[in-house]
């Protein structure tokens, strides 16, 4: 995913000293201040536009459209189950995080051969239930291999690896192409943008891939599977559409995350789509917070790497 940070007006303006003398009447700086104010907002909405407007739309390829629905075949994704045991940790704050620094060698070689055996699957022979726990999981485990290949680092957006032409903005990895897949090479944006999107349909995938990335939704607690997609889908929209990172009010402000300006088209094309998404997950404290709202305020996200040191 092309996602970037702006994190608000310029921290320095410099300004003229006046005497009282030749200072603007009262009223006229009053003015003033309510212009800077409203540029400020239009900036700010602008950039927010900005960044929906350039954020990767559903694009099918049609090369990963094939399956077999007869299919009963499975994928064994217990190494990246067994690593997800072993180091992803529940925060107190609701964020599950991985402990990237004690990976050990041996652990971060058996990533690599789970990766390398998906890379070898004839996808296209199984059915669409077990495809989509593959394309998930495959996400997921190529992004924390990713980080775990230039770690420490704070955010996934310093891997600077993709070739961008509109510069550091929408630095990151996400358009560099990582593995190839039955001689397909593919990027993460390939992934999600490309297949999980155009040919689900669905957007609880958005709470199902992780980015590394504190605001993204958690990273599950265990790998994907052809049974236990449906129940770790709708337990990840829940989830956080019901964190302060999903959606929250504060100071009388509904502040949502930049997913749903990113990828509006996939809660509905508007805000009112986007609240309706809302309410359908809302538990009562949201939900008592979301009556009478007819609109967004704000939308947030934080790029920090979803890290735990302990």
């Amino acid at each position: 995913m092309k996602r970037f940070l702006f994190t608000g007006p310029p921290k320095t303006f410099h300004t003229r000293s006046m005497d009282k003398k030749n200072r603007a009447p009262r009223s006229n700086r009053a003015a003033r201040r309510s212009a800077l104010v409203f540029f400020l907002c239009a900036a700010l909405s602008g950039f927010m536009f900005l960044e929906a407007a350039l954020a990767p739309k559903a694009d099918p390829w049609p090369r990963w459209q094939a399956f077999e629905a007869a299919s009963t075949a499975v994928i064994d994704h217990r190494p990246w189950d067994q690593f997800l045991k072993k180091y992803l940790k529940p925060g107190p704050d609701g964020v599950n995080r991985v402990a990237y620094g004690r990976v050990t060698g041996d652990d971060r070689r058996a990533l690599y051969e789970y990766l390398v055996a998906l890379r070898l699957t004839s996808i296209e022979r199984f059915n669409r239930a077990e495809q989509l726990a593959y394309w998930i999981n495959l996400y997921n485990a190529l992004t924390v291999r990713l980080v775990l290949e230039f770690y420490p680092v704070n955010s996934i957006k310093d891997i600077e690896i993709s070739s961008n032409p509109l510069g550091s903005i929408f630095s990151g990895p996400w358009d560099r192409k990582l593995l190839d897949i039955r001689g397909e090479p593919l990027s993460l944006n390939d992934i999600e943008h490309r297949i999980l999107r155009p040919i689900w349909g669905d957007p609880r995938i958005h709470y199902a891939v992780n980015c590394a990335a504190v605001g993204c939704p958690n990273l599950q607690p265990l790998a994907f599977t052809d049974a236990n997609t449906e129940t770790l889908l709708d337990h990840a929209a829940q989830n956080y559409v019901n964190s302060p990172r999903g959606a929250r009010v504060e100071d009388g402000q509904l502040i949502v995350s930049k997913i749903y300006a990113w990828f509006v088209d996939d809660f509905g094309g508007s805000e009112e789509g986007v609240l309706a998404h809302l309410r359908h997950l809302a538990e009562p404290p949201l939900a008592r917070a979301l009556e009478g709202r007819t609109s967004i305020d704000d939308y947030e996200y934080d790029w920090g790497l979803n890290d735990s040191r302990s």
